[in-house]
């Protein structure tokens, strides 16, 4: 196996299973459910961070990357989890969030201490004068991605909040959450280190958090007036070369290491460089622009119905912008950090089974590495929560906070937020249609609200949308073409229905194992055409006639004749293959 033909499951361990009855998601709780997890035929589960912090960012600001949160249980809990996936086939994937370390970090609290060896782990910078409003201007004009100026304090402050020291340290995210500098070649080291812990404990396979932001240019500089401030410190140079560093001094000393990296605000051809083979960097690149085309004038807190032509392109851009350049994607629609796609994209309450299973078939059958994040395979919704004191997450508050001062009104700063908050995938996994889901015996962290209607328990009682998973996960490791297959493009200007064909020729005259590109045999050469309509409504799409006599290999509504140009139901999915033994 290698990772074209895997499937990865995310789990936020927060939400996953509680087994102390404190309302809280623990390491057990994911051990006492690998069975299940198993029953899905992933290869892989993707852990949030499960390390000490304070929970400024549940779990990204970490204050301990060698450690297990004593919330969440212990390091003997974490070997027994690795050993219960192992029997399964299964490897942990464990989260390594390396831009930034939590201000309560033993790195961090020394650099405070007047540490020079630790000061030089950080990003640490004088203002340069006073601005006509006697404000200091600070070390640059970037803004925090979760509001405010990137820059903040070191250390004590005077009466009108200055430093007392004089200097500010950079934070790309949460003032808790300080940049470290890759620049320093110890602070590389140390992440390599860290990496190799984890090795130490069986893990041979990574998440980097936004890896994408570690090769900043020095000197640090002001965005240019009317340019988004992202440019000036996304997907530098420096990056390739600290990524090659560190897969030479830790996990590309594993032959079966895999590494996805997080990359914020990036694009094509960074992607293909950091996802090549030849360079040695990474195994493949989560990317979020197809996340954003419900955002009105690309702005997250707004409100705005999906621009489904757009989505269809970036989608297509990627997927052949990668293919070209030898590169790999991650494929997703949920996790962690996004709505549930479900309610961006299709429509839970008339179309549920039809909505899930349509969202699924998409990007299962892409190239590309497909990841469920947990029960997205059941066809979990957003909460139906009523007001901002439901959700906890610091960015969804300061946004609310940020909407009101600007002159919305509580009622539509919070109708943006419930559109767009990541708590909105963070509530706590539903297992049955008790009060608290199944997942704890005490008061849920966040609070579930369909637990009743939408549950584990159900779906494998009865159920279509969990089956559907099974088998989408099932194909992509019998039907090679769905792996290992080219794409292109079918009915690209469609405004309804994304279509594409997956081709995997027969092997040529001379062909052998060792040519380039996976070893294919005669009988596995295939065509695979998929249909997804993305609307409410009935839609036509026109069918090869090569594949008019082909084989459904799976829908989500009854199969019936295919035609030259077929009208397509509800959120409704379709994927044809044609067998050939003859090279295409």
């Amino acid at each position: 196996m290698s990772f074209h033909d895997a499937v990865v499951y995310q789990v936020y361990p927060k939400s996953f299973k509680d087994t102390t009855g404190n309302g809280i998601g623990d390491l057990r709780g994911i051990l006492e459910k690998v069975p299940y997890i198993a029953s899905l035929g992933v290869d892989y589960v993707w852990l949030n961070p499960f390390y000490p912090s304070p929970g400024r960012d549940n779990g990204y600001d970490v204050a301990d990357y060698c450690a297990v949160d004593p919330a969440m249980g212990t390091m003997e809990d974490f070997d027994e989890l690795v050993a219960a996936l192992a029997e399964h086939g299964i490897s942990p994937m464990l989260d390594m969030v390396l831009n930034h370390v939590s201000t309560e970090h033993e790195w961090f609290q020394r650099a405070l201490a007047g540490e020079q060896r630790y000061r030089d782990y950080f990003y640490l910078r004088p203002a340069r004068g006073d601005g006509s409003a006697g404000q200091p201007i600070l070390p640059t004009n970037w803004v925090s991605k979760f509001g405010g100026p990137a820059w903040a304090p070191f250390g004590p402050v005077d009466e009108s909040g200055r430093p007392l020291g004089g200097e500010y340290y950079l934070h790309l995210f949460d003032p808790g959450q300080a940049d470290l500098d890759w620049h320093n070649p110890e602070v590389r080291a140390r992440a390599a280190e860290v990496i190799n812990f984890w090795r130490s404990h069986g893990v041979r396979a990574f998440r980097f958090d936004v890896i994408n932001l570690i090769g900043k240019t020095e000197p640090l500089a002001d965005a240019p007036a009317g340019t988004d401030d992202r440019l000036v410190y996304t997907d530098g140079p420096l990056v390739h070369d600290y990524l090659h560093e560190l897969c030479r001094a830790s996990f590309g000393q594993d032959p079966d290491s895999v590494t996805v990296g997080e990359m914020s605000s990036t694009s094509i051809a960074a992607c293909v460089d950091y996802t090549n083979p030849a360079r040695r960097e990474l195994s493949m690149v989560f990317n979020f622009h197809h996340l954003k085309v419900d955002y009105a004038d690309g702005q997250k807190w707004t409100l705005a119905e999906p621009d489904i032509p757009a989505l269809k392109h970036i989608l297509n851009d990627w997927a052949l912008g990668l293919q070209a350049g030898g590169g790999w994607n991650a494929l997703f629609w949920n996790n962690h950090d996004q709505p549930r796609a479900i309610n961006r994209f299709g429509d839970p309450d008339r179309y549920h089974y039809e909505s899930a299973t349509m969202l699924a078939t998409a990007i299962h059958l892409l190239r590309g590495t497909p990841y469920i994040y947990m029960g997205e395979e059941i066809g979990m919704t957003d909460p139906d929560y009523t007001g901002i004191e439901d959700y906890v997450d610091v960015e969804a508050l300061g946004a609310y906070a940020e909407l009101v001062a600007a002159g919305h009104s509580e009622a539509d700063a919070f109708a943006i937020v419930h559109a767009k908050a990541r708590d909105n995938a963070r509530t706590p996994m539903q297992w049955d249609a008790t009060a608290g889901g199944g997942f704890t015996t005490g008061t849920p962290w966040l609070r579930p609200t369909n637990a009743a209607a939408i549950n584990v328990a159900a779906e494998e009682a009865g159920g279509r949308i969990l089956p559907y998973y099974r088998r989408l996960v099932e194909l992509r490791k019998t039907e090679p073409v769905i792996a290992e297959g080219d794409y292109a493009p079918w009915e690209l200007d469609n405004p309804d229905v994304f279509a594409y064909i997956r081709t995997l020729p027969a092997p040529g005259p001379g062909a052998s194992a060792d040519a380039a590109g996976p070893t294919v045999d005669e009988g596995d050469a295939a065509r695979l055409l998929v249909i997804t309509s993305f609307r409410g409504h009935p839609t036509t799409v026109e069918v090869p006639s090569e594949f008019l006599t082909g084989e459904v290999l799976i829908g989500n509504y009854p199969t019936r004749p295919l035609s030259p140009v077929m009208t397509l139901s509800p959120y409704e999915a379709l994927a044809i293959i044609i067998r050939t033994t003859t090279r295409l």
